[in-house]
């Protein structure tokens, strides 16, 4: 395992960086609408999520105190995974990217699976129970459904419906549901395999607890 101070430090380092990546890419907005745009892209609410958890999961190892709760590491890994795989194969392309986004969707993804596997849950997770991660992607979908069409604005090609025709987006929207589900799965088996070989250490008691 690793050393609590190094792990705090290599929390708080990524936290910062990406906190930097997407403020860089918020302070590109040119009205309100833009900005709430922004606030719309998954990709932008995982990393979000990802800065404050990997920043409250530093800190508290620093202090000693209370980390972030298993299941809410457990879940932002998946949203970031996800992240990953939906940039790779279906919205990156071979054009050069501001860096920015190379820290959003290829290196923060990297970051939490390797805090995940380094600083694994204390005990074993429900798997039934990490299903329930499923929930803020689907409140997410409600909310881009709904606002597309007031907006004229969608965040990705795939959740564009083509009209008043949304056979496709339900199509894709199973397929990343599937994903999801897989991904919840596996990231509590691949936690609950090496919560099971950890040996606790004085040193990481300020480590996230469940």
């Amino acid at each position: 395992m690793v050393h609590a101070r190094l792990l705090a430090t290599y929390r708080i380092g990524f936290a910062a960086l990406a906190a930097t990546a997407l403020a860089a890419t918020a302070k590109q907005a040119a009205n309100p609408k833009e900005l709430l745009d922004f606030f719309s892209y998954f990709t932008d609410e995982s990393n979000i999520l990802g800065v404050l958890v990997l920043a409250w999961g530093g800190i508290a190892a620093l202090l000693g105190r209370r980390g972030v709760p298993e299941h809410i590491r457990g879940a932002v890994v998946v949203y970031l995974m996800v992240t990953a795989v939906v940039y790779a194969s279906l919205l990156s392309t071979q054009a050069p990217v501001p860096w920015p986004n190379t820290i959003m969707h290829r290196v923060m993804p990297v970051v939490v699976v390797l805090d995940w596997l380094l600083a694994p849950p204390s005990r074993p997770l429900s798997a039934a129970r990490s299903l329930y991660w499923l929930t803020f992607p689907l409140a997410y979908l409600g909310y881009t459904l709904l606002r597309g069409p007031h907006a004229d604005w969608y965040p990705y090609p795939f959740l564009t419906p083509a009209g008043p025709d949304y056979t496709t987006v339900a199509i894709n929207c199973a397929g990343i549901a599937v994903g999801f589900a897989v991904l919840c799965l596996a990231v509590t088996w691949t936690g609950n395999v090496l919560s099971r070989r950890r040996t606790p250490m004085p040193a990481q008691e300020g480590l996230a607890q469940p």
